[in-house]
């Protein structure tokens, strides 16, 4: 049974097999077919189908499994070849009469195209002989328009032959009109009397006052006299309408006015008038308007007006202007700026000063800041010298919130002016005054950013600095000296790039030296001062966190056995704030200052340490903490990168060792490299501090 089942299954899949081996030819003959005859899209669509349909493997089992005894279903019905094979040929035979179906479709289609085809070009031949037809039509209303024209052409000369002569009598009439108006001595006439007329009348009396020169003299004295008298007149009106056009700009009513002028014996007046107006009134509308309101526009106008002429001079140097060329031109020049060029230095100077003022009142305005009044006179230079020799603030302490009144964005305000103003100097002085205008621009500038504002930032921060013994400071002053320097560098770039080359040659270089020496002198000398004060104030709030935080237990402890510190809190807290201290001031210096003030400060650091150490006693573990107290203060020394405060500290660890020392050993270590130079009396004092220097009579080793 179960061999009769799997050659039933066999079976069914050859007969699969070759069913679809017939079906593929069967197709690819009917897709050749169809590929002949079909034309249509509908048909096409079909035979697309049906290809799609019959090329599907599918399709074939299911039709084989479809068919009774096509297959085995369970073991229920054998395999019949037979009734496989009649399924197929009648299927076949549908898809013939389907093929012939669709073939008579396709046939009856192309007969219809062929017809309609047959129609459509019926249809153009009949357009085509219309448009032909249309096409002679046009050539012959063409031909017609032509000699319609010619008609009228020939027509217009006939009426213009007529009407020249016309014309001529009419106006001859109206000439004489109005000549007779002349004659009796009243010009009733609209066109002698409305000003928005004078074109006409112009033309009218130019007409008139040639008639007039061909009249007899003894009987027509009058009447030429007064026709002469209103040509003169409306000439002189053409002309002033003429030079008011121009003043405004009105090209399209000078060309007018002078289109009227053309006729008339004045004309060459006009031009003068124009050439004159040209060389002046471009330059004086350019200048004044604006010298007396708008100074900024004033000189900028000016430089710029001027530059352009001598430029088109320099131009003009290249063409035969005669063998005086450069002298004529110079002289030119002169004659046309020489008033404006006088007064120049004087307006600049105002312009500066107006302007260095309201940048600087601005900048204050802008921090709500009432500038304070910085005396002068005999009492402050006496206080002055008694806060430069003693360090003492003369004068309540003020807090400016951390601003130092000093602003980048004004300082560039003032250079940038200060730097256009010293180009219009080079350009519009004269080559004597140059040196004598540039230094005065130059003092200017000193006033305005060096002693209004930098020097004014000085005061105000010296002032802001708290007294020495004040708690929990906010020192600011370094903020103020980095600023400060910042902004000297820029006012040192411009002297040099834009000062110097002006007053290099002349004896006005010392004097602008001597004068920014003496800037330079009175700003280190509030720097240093502010400096110094801002040390003090560092120096007492260390000495401040150590009074606070150092108890006399850290050296003495109750347990010399359970000591578990590395170095005590007072320590750590002054190593702290020295450290943002030392980074603060490599912010605010530069170059060789770094060293000086952090030297200073390394040494004013190692004398609060040294004394503040000599006022304890120490037992042995707490000589041990001191010691690493020390070396802790020494690490930190090491931030400030000076040779003299790291050696000043490894000495003072050297002191430090004096408290630990086995009393035998005292002696040795006094001898050592890093203590035999200094004094006995200060080991001495230091072995003192001992809690056991009575006991241990270690006096005697100092005796």
């Amino acid at each position: 049974m179960a061999d009769t089942d799997k050659n039933c299954r066999g079976g069914a899949s050859l007969l699969s097999n070759i069913g679809h081996k017939f079906i593929l030819t069967t197709s690819h003959t009917d897709s050749i077919k169809y590929s002949k005859q079909c034309n249509d899209d509908s048909i096409f669509n079909l035979t697309s189908t049906s290809k799609s349909l019959f090329q599907k493997y599918e399709y074939i089992e299911r039709l084989a499994w479809r068919t009774p005894g096509g297959g085995s279903k369970g073991g229920a019905e054998a395999f019949d070849p037979k009734k496989l094979l009649e399924e197929f040929e009648n299927h076949i035979e549908e898809l013939k009469q389907l093929d012939e179906k669709i073939q008579r479709k396709v046939e009856k289609l192309e007969h219809q195209c062929h017809r309609e085809a047959k129609e459509f070009a019926h249809k153009v031949q009949d357009l085509q002989r219309s448009n032909q037809v249309a096409f002679q039509h046009f050539q012959e209303l063409d031909e017609h328009i032509s000699y319609v024209a010619t008609k009228v052409c020939h027509l217009g000369d006939q009426l213009e032959g007529v009407n020249t002569p016309r014309q001529r009598a009419v106006e001859a009439q109206r000439l004489m009109t109005y000549f007779n108006e002349f004659l009796d001595g009243d010009l009733r006439s609209d066109v002698f009397n409305n000003p928005d007329k004078i074109k006409e009348a112009a033309d009218i009396i130019q007409k008139l006052h040639l008639i007039a020169q061909e009249l007899p003299f003894d009987r027509f004295a009058d009447v030429k006299a007064k026709i002469a008298s209103k040509y003169h007149d409306l000439e002189r009106q053409l002309i002033q309408e003429f030079t008011a056009a121009q003043r405004r700009g009105e090209i399209g009513r000078m060309r007018e006015v002078a289109s009227v002028l053309l006729h008339f014996k004045g004309y060459a007046h006009c031009v003068d008038v124009y050439i004159k107006q040209c060389q002046e009134a471009h330059v004086r509308e350019k200048l004044d308007e604006t010298r007396h309101c708008d100074i900024e526009q004033y000189l900028k106008n000016l430089y710029d007006l001027y530059s352009r002429t001598t430029l088109l001079a320099t131009k003009l140097t290249e063409f035969n202007l005669g063998s005086d060329k450069h002298t004529f031109l110079s002289k030119l020049i002169k004659s046309i700026f020489s008033s404006y060029l006088e007064s120049y230095i004087d307006m600049e100077r105002e312009y500066l000063r107006t302007r260095g003022a309201l940048i600087l009142q601005r900048y204050y305005d802008s921090k709500n800041h009432q500038k304070r009044p910085i005396g002068t006179g005999s009492i402050q230079d006496l206080k002055e010298r008694i806060r430069q020799r003693t360090n003492l603030p003369l004068g309540p302490s003020i807090d400016t919130h951390g601003e130092t009144f000093l602003s980048p964005e004004l300082v560039v305000n003032l250079l940038q002016e200060t730097r256009h103003a010293f180009e219009r100097c080079h350009r519009l002085s004269d080559p004597s005054d140059l040196p004598k205008n540039a230094f005065s621009i130059f003092l200017l500038l000193v006033d305005h950013l060096c002693v209004e504002h930098i020097d004014y930032a000085l005061e105000i921060g010296l002032s802001a600095i708290p007294s020495s013994d004040a708690k929990n400071a906010n020192l600011y002053f370094l903020d103020v000296v980095q600023q400060a320097n910042s902004i000297f560098h820029l006012f040192d770039k411009q002297f040099n790039d834009q000062l110097m080359p002006l007053i290099s040659s002349s004896p006005k270089l010392a004097e602008c030296l001597h004068k920014k020496k003496e800037v330079i002198e009175q700003m280190e000398v509030k720097l240093d001062t502010g400096i110094d004060r801002t040390l003090n104030c560092m120096g007492g709030q260390m000495k401040h966190i150590l009074a606070t935080e150092q108890k006399k237990t850290d050296f003495r402890p109750e347990d010399e056995n359970n000591v578990m510190i590395q170095y005590t809190t007072a320590c750590s807290k002054v190593c702290v704030y020295v450290s943002r201290q030392v980074e603060h001031v490599r912010k605010s210096m530069d170059g060789k200052n770094v060293d000086t003030v952090l030297t200073e400060l390394g040494v004013r650091f190692h004398r609060l340490i040294h004394e503040h150490l000599q006022q304890y006693s120490y037992s042995s573990m707490g000589g041990m903490l001191a010691i690493c107290d020390v070396a802790e203060y020494r690490r930190c020394a090491k931030d400030f990168r000076v040779p003299l405060v790291l050696q000043l500290f490894d000495t003072l660890h050297a002191l430090c060792n004096l408290l630990v020392v086995a009393p035998d050993n005292l002696k040795q270590v006094c001898s050592g490299e890093q203590l035999t130079n200094l004094d006995r009396n200060l080991l001495h004092a230091f072995v003192q501090l001992r809690v056991d220097y009575r006991a241990a009579r270690l006096g005697r080793h100092f005796s």
